[in-house]
């Protein structure tokens, strides 16, 4: 699977080099849909989400499953275990001191 991941990333980075290939969205743009209050589910789905996506309509059978089971394990520990570990720590400290304020931040995945 880490072979499989490393030649998908870098076949996409040759696309981009090679202008065949563009991520559909800037920084920029991220930046803008943030300061304009837009954080929908468009901008932040899993096309646009910085969970490598190595699913696409030119593998083979095989190639795919590999895909679809890295999708499931980025997936599994980038963002939903990410976030439970998060909660938890948000959790421990509100209730350890409870007289306290807090302000968290959080990324958007």
């Amino acid at each position: 699977q880490v072979v499989f991941a490393l030649n998908q990333t870098l076949l996409q980075q040759e696309s981009l080099r090679a202008g065949s290939f563009q991520i559909p969205y800037t920084t920029e743009d991220l930046i803008k849909h943030y300061n304009c209050g837009d954080l929908s589910s468009i901008i932040f789905n899993h096309d646009t989400s910085q969970v490598p996506n190595f699913i696409n309509a030119t593998l083979l059978a095989h190639e795919r499953i590999t895909a679809q089971e890295i999708d499931s394990y980025f997936r599994q520990e980038l963002i939903y275990k990410r976030n439970e570990r998060m909660g938890r720590r948000v959790k421990d400290l509100l209730e350890e001191y409870p007289d306290k304020s807090f302000f968290f931040a959080f990324g958007a995945g």
